[in-house]
């Protein structure tokens, strides 16, 4: 099923062109799905040549078994106490709680994450932001926390970002066999990036900036996948 999330805007003009973004709706995805059998389901009667097919970081990461309950996580205590330097936001807590932050240590590694974080202690002294995430990189920047407004059970688990995203994009197109892009992202109310594309660089950047408002939402509207067509 497709359609609009309440307070998100169906269309978006960039550079003077008008695309429809098209969320489609599924089930709660979960660890024993299979991915390209769920976009199938969902998306595969909905898609034309020429759209664009992006779908959420986030459900490519649960069907690899990348999502953890918190209760499993035993943060160390370097996690405990990098993680209260973190900011915090409405939009989530990313690395804000000791469970997050040590799977970043897992994932990037203990020197690259104590690299970031020096310098980001450095740099916001002087009023500049976002040096940590920049200095981590996209595995930690792709980290899901748990938020009350997640659908469950995802409120209170963990989710890395997905595995070969840029096989996965190539995966899903394969399977769709038609003439389109698929992007996997990692889309949320601040912006986004892409994580994995069959598409140019020139296209995945124009695609960001289509899905800056986020037209899949951040809350519980169970669309981790869309469409972008030219209206």
């Amino acid at each position: 099923m497709a359609g609009a999330n309440e307070g998100k805007n169906l269309e978006v003009v960039v550079d003077g062109v008008r695309y429809q973004r098209i969320p489609i709706k599924t089930h709660v995805v979960m660890r024993d799905d299979v991915l390209l059998d769920v976009v199938q389901k969902y998306a595969g009667s909905l898609v034309q040549d020429g759209d664009v097919l992006f779908v959420t970081e986030k459900i490519v990461g649960i069907t690899q078994g990348r999502a953890f309950p918190l209760e499993e996580i035993q943060p160390r205590k370097l996690a405990v106490t990098l993680s209260k330097y973190v900011t915090k936001t409405s939009h989530g807590i990313g690395l804000g709680i000791p469970e997050t932050m040590e799977m970043a240590l897992r994932e990037c590694g203990t020197p690259r994450i104590l690299f970031a974080a020096a310098v980001a202690a450095v740099t916001k002294a002087f009023g500049r932001r976002g040096d940590f995430y920049r200095i981590a990189g996209p595995k930690a920047r792709a980290i899901d926390g748990p938020t009350k407004n997640t659908i469950p059970p995802y409120d209170s688990q963990v989710v890395l970002g997905p595995a070969r995203p840029d096989g996965v994009a190539a995966d899903i197109k394969a399977a769709l066999g038609k003439q389109l892009d698929v992007l996997v992202v990692d889309i949320n109310d601040f912006g986004g990036n892409i994580l994995g594309s069959t598409s140019t660089r020139a296209l995945s950047d124009l695609m960001v900036r289509v899905l800056k408002d986020n037209p899949l939402g951040q809350d519980r509207q169970s669309t981790p996948m869309g469409i972008i067509r030219k209206a």
